[in-house]
């Protein structure tokens, strides 16, 4: 048996500090000018538009809305995850470390490209040092799967 935890995930695990409620402005994707229109522009692709005559660019009622300045989150809760903690990217057990006094901001995210093996000590590491791991699961397999 591995030296993780089974429950580990399941105990009452690290709450942030503080859990400040989290205002977007807008929820909604910034639709792309005349996408609508054609089936090759993607939605979701945003561009500014950039045409001398543009309705969208002049900003005329009833037009798509462009993206500006002041639709900027709140700088308290800017990056915010909806648990309350901040991510930061680890890639192996050194970089956990530099989360051990701010458990209670950080939460651990284990990079896309660290193997099983590492991955396993990263997350025992984690669980010695209070440190809350968002995506602990990933490329573990099961101990029936060897």
């Amino acid at each position: 048996s591995s030296g993780i935890n089974a429950e580990w995930p399941l105990r009452p695990g690290v709450a942030p500090l503080v859990k400040p409620r989290i205002v977007k402005k807008r929820t909604k994707q910034f639709t792309r000018h005349q996408s609508d229109r054609y089936g090759k522009i993607d939605g979701s692709s945003w561009r500014k538009p950039k045409g001398i005559d543009s309705r969208v660019r002049r900003r005329f009622k009833g037009q798509f809305l462009m993206p500006s300045i002041g639709y900027g989150s709140n700088k308290n809760t800017r990056h915010l995850m909806p648990d309350g903690f901040l991510k930061f990217v680890v890639h192996n057990v050194s970089e956990l470390e530099l989360l051990l006094m701010q458990n209670k901001r950080y939460a651990a995210e284990i990079a896309h490209n660290v193997s099983a093996k590492n991955r396993k000590s990263i997350v025992e590491r984690a669980q010695q040092l209070n440190i809350k791991v968002t995506n602990y699961q990933a490329k573990l397999r099961s101990e029936e799967d060897n």
